[in-house]
């Protein structure tokens, strides 16, 4: 008999500060992803911390008061891990850690987490490991203390590298190791890309958790692992797709988020050739989340950022079942209409109308709800890019009617 697994969720708080450029709103947003986030990983969250400052304090990251307070909380509640919504500094983590007694992380370093649990192939996991590396290389410092020989004074004269020195040293050489083991593993995929002759590519982009290996493997009978966490595919899964008789390539490329660290955009930019090297974008947006608007800019900004932003996109607005709006009585006269209120009619007309009848699609990957709209307006766009790359080729794909009535 198999023994029913229990997962022990850490006790976890979150913290993250209100700016000149960052409202309370904006804050509650970015602390609900963080909250998600840290589900993922495997923590569960008992309290939120939050302060209005200028700017972050340089040596701490908040002020001493706020600090004292969560560092009374952490002792009382038996809390392990505090993880702070932007990226802290070497030295801020440093100063924090000599305060608090608990794991302190950032963002960053929770994604990072992240990603090290969901890789599974060896590409996935040279990524994440050279993007750790890179993570770790300037935070280092003071981890080793026992051996420190250049204290000066007596006794402590002499030859020798220190040991932090050699940590570095071996972050480094890891760091340059895997950057070429990288390489040799691009050239690989270029070749497979190369090989995969003169079918259309469609890429599949979006922000995370929209939605994306759910409509691969509903449009491409595939078996891509799907699940209701952040980062849930890591690695680039291609299948080649038939509707009607038109056959193209469909990959399912990595989630977007917003305040991506750095160094995770350069260890996944070989991932995200196959978007750079699509003809055609589906760019899935996920419309039952309230931030949805946000979303797409930060996918925007990523595909500018890997010189995509170009490409012929379709936006594909998902889980239209799951769509539920505010709604405000007739005899309310003090509650302000705001996007909030929009029903699904009503966000069709706005900009969403500017984007094009051909370019916005509605529909659920789950239920499969217009879904025959969408496999015909995929199979349109794919045509066109067919037929013009290949004019000899008009004939062999009719338009989409005419195909079903040959299907039929």
């Amino acid at each position: 008999m198999l023994e029913k697994e229990v997962i022990n969720f850490e006790k976890t708080a979150i913290v993250g500060i209100v700016t000149q450029n960052q409202s309370e709103e904006k804050l509650n947003e970015y602390l609900d992803e963080l909250e998600f986030l840290t589900f993922t990983a495997g923590g569960q969250v008992v309290k939120r911390f939050w302060q209005k400052m200028d700017k972050p304090n340089p040596k701490t990251f908040l002020g001493t008061g706020k600090i004292d307070e969560m560092n009374l909380f952490v002792k009382e509640n038996d809390i392990s891990t505090l993880v702070f919504d932007d990226e802290l500094t070497p030295s801020q983590q440093k100063n924090i850690s000599k305060i608090i007694d608990c794991k302190i992380l950032d963002r960053t370093n929770l994604i990072l987490d992240i990603f090290a649990q969901r890789a599974e192939t060896s590409y996935a996991r040279t990524q994440v490991e050279l993007a750790q590396c890179i993570y770790l290389l300037p935070r280092l410092s003071g981890l080793w203390t026992h051996l420190e020989r250049q204290k000066g004074g007596i006794g402590m004269r002499g030859p020798g590298e220190t040991e932090i020195e050699t940590d570095r040293r071996i972050v480094r050489d890891r760091i340059s190791l895997l950057k070429e083991k990288i390489k040799t593993i691009d050239k690989q995929m270029g070749v497979q890309r190369s090989n995969r002759g003169a079918m259309v590519r469609v890429a599949l982009v979006g922000y995370t958790n929209v939605g994306k290996s759910t409509l691969m493997n509903a449009v491409g009978k595939s078996d891509v692992f799907v699940e209701n966490k952040l980062f849930a595919t890591l690695d680039t899964t291609v299948r080649k797709v038939v509707i009607k008789n038109l056959p193209f390539l469909l990959s399912d490329t990595v989630g977007f988020i917003r305040k991506l660290p750095t160094q995770l955009v350069d260890s996944f930019k070989s991932t995200l050739d196959e978007v750079r090297e699509a003809d055609l974008l589906l760019h899935v947006v996920d419309i039952s989340h309230p931030d949805f608007e946000d979303h797409i800019a930060s996918v925007n900004q990523t595909l500018l950022d890997i010189k995509a932003s170009d490409k012929p996109t379709i936006m594909v607005f998902n889980k239209i079942d799951a769509y539920k709006h505010l709604t405000i009585d007739e005899d309310d006269l003090m509650t302000e209409k705001t996007t909030r209120h929009y029903t699904l009619e009503e966000w069709k007309s706005t900009w969403m109308n500017r984007v094009g009848e051909q370019n916005a699609l509605f529909i659920s990957a789950t239920q499969k709800e217009n879904f025959e709209e969408f496999r015909e307006r995929v199979y349109e766009a794919v045509r066109q890019i067919h037929i013009t790359r290949f004019p000899y080729n008009k004939f062999l794909y009719p338009d989409y009617k005419d195909a079903v009535e040959k299907e039929e």
